[in-house]
């Protein structure tokens, strides 16, 4: 365990990134209108799935959501009283309503992922890809549960790259002379910023293009 200020920083970071996820799942859900089951089977997979399968490829026990498992009550709670807080309200969820908390989540992970692999002695492009993999992991396996191609890989908007430049961004600043700590916060902070940028403007990536088939 990272000893210090880095490790509240590191742990207030996971905490907030879980619950940005676990909004966006439940607004995921609640637009293809699941039961409760569904709500939490959506919401626990985009906050925790990405956590977990980088702790998997890291080869990291306990899981988080082992050793810390009040965030699973945590969650539970937050399902049941968004149900009923939208049953109440008759709101009407649009894509762009998740796309906030995600990228906030987005971010968030991406930082905390990338600098749980550094702490590990992880070399900086592993510590990297652990932080795409994490920041990205969660809501790929429950776009895959709720039977749809992952929305990181054909929405053609910046999702996977923010994360892949935001933990640069950690890199780069730990290598300038920036405390881990804020480099945390900047790697997050420009995530967001990149992914944000890439919503409100339309911004996409240059689509695959094999040409006429004969």
């Amino acid at each position: 365990m990272t000893p210090g200020p880095l490790a509240h920083t590191h742990f207030a970071i996971e905490v907030l990134a879980i619950l940005a996820f676990a909004l966006a799942g439940l607004i995921e859900g609640a637009r293809r209108q699941l039961d409760v089951v569904g709500l939490f089977a959506s919401a626990g997979l985009t906050a925790f799935g990405g956590g977990t399968l980088r702790d998997v490829l890291l080869d990291r026990r306990p899981f988080f959501w082992v050793e810390h498992a009040t965030w699973l009550w945590v969650l539970l709670l937050l399902c049941a009283a968004t149900g009923l807080f939208l049953r109440e309200r008759h709101l009407s969820l649009t894509e762009r309503a998740m796309q906030w908390p995600d990228a906030v989540g987005l971010g968030l992970f991406a930082a905390g992922g990338t600098q749980l692999a550094l702490d590990l002695a992880m070399p900086p492009i592993v510590a990297v890809l652990m932080g795409v993999v994490t920041a990205v992991g969660g809501g790929m396996l429950r776009d895959i549960v709720l039977n749809e191609v992952p929305r990181a890989l054909h929405d053609h908007r910046p999702y996977a790259l923010c994360a892949f430049v935001g933990g640069w961004v950690l890199v780069a600043a730990q290598y300038l002379g920036a405390t881990p700590e804020m480099a945390l916060v900047l790697a997050a902070v420009s995530t967001f910023a990149l992914r944000a940028a890439a919503v409100l403007t339309g911004w996409e990536l240059p689509r695959w293009n094999p040409g006429d088939k004969a």
